[in-house]
């Protein structure tokens, strides 16, 4: 399992743009770890940090305390699994089982090993019995659990999911929620990028909030969605989901269980 941490991390867009400004961050093995912030915070720089795909201006990203600076994309590869917010930056096979089986094989799986990961994966996003159809035959949300199973089926220690619920429905979300809690039982790392804060304070044990390139609020569910952090998540264009608000106003806290609120609202 590996260890992620970045330090000093700054990153530069065309000598102009810094769209990270020394980012301080250290996520230990099997985490689960949502990074929030509004659109340009730099959330999706700092993730394609974690599998290589940029490289800093300045600092250095650490996999189990070594620098990744000068190890190659397809090596990181086999640590850090990056699922894009949209889907169709990823697919590019003629089917459901030959997407999938693309990322896996290109790691030295072959044979049933081979079958077995795609399988598993297929089966874990509900595509089973879509292994022979074509991707592009098949919406857009379930683009979007195709292009999770490529990354499931290469068994990576590290799995980065940019914003997985867009455009899902409820069975959907709820999908990616077994998914997520299936992967941490197995002790593999999971970061997401989220504005969905129902599902980061439900599925979530960390929650890093980033405002212009740096990380202004870091900690669990029940602290970040307190209500004394209320104006700095304003201040991200955020808010806490509406269970946290409930909750507080309820003096059940941050984060109350669905029964610990009925009982409430019952009282009421």
């Amino acid at each position: 399992m590996t260890r992620i941490a970045t330090i000093g991390l700054v990153h530069v867009y065309d000598g102009i743009t810094r769209a990270l400004d020394g980012v301080d961050l250290d996520i230990p093995t099997g985490q689960r770890v949502a990074i929030v912030g509004r659109n340009g915070s730099g959330k999706s720089t700092l993730v394609r940090h974690l599998n290589g795909l940029l490289r800093p201006t300045e600092g250095r990203v650490l996999h189990d305390g070594d620098d990744i600076r000068e190890r190659r994309v397809a090596h990181l590869a086999a640590t850090a699994g990056l699922v894009f917010q949209d889907p169709d930056r990823q697919i590019f096979a003629g089917s459901v089982r030959a997407e999938v089986s693309f990322g896996a094989r290109n790691l030295g799986r072959r044979g049933a090993d081979l079958d077995r990961a795609v399988a598993a994966a297929i089966e874990a996003v509900g595509l089973a019995g879509d292994a022979g159809t074509n991707p592009y035959d098949l919406g857009y949300s379930r683009r979007k659990l195709l292009a999770l199973a490529s990354i499931l089926a290469m068994e990576t220690p590290v799995v980065i999911l940019d914003e997985p619920t867009t455009g899902q429905d409820a069975r959907g979300v709820a999908q990616i929620q077994r998914i997520v809690a299936d992967l941490a039982t197995a002790g593999r790392t999971v970061i997401t990028i989220s504005h969905d804060m129902r599902f980061v304070a439900e599925s979530f044990e960390r929650v890093v909030v980033m405002r212009s390139g740096r990380v202004i609020l870091d900690g669990p569910p029940t602290t970040v969605f307190a209500a004394e952090h209320a104006e700095t998540l304003a201040s991200t264009y955020l808010e806490p989901p509406l269970a946290a608000r409930l909750g507080e106003r309820l003096g059940l806290g941050a984060t109350p269980t669905e029964s610990a609120l009925l009982a409430a609202l019952e009282r009421a």
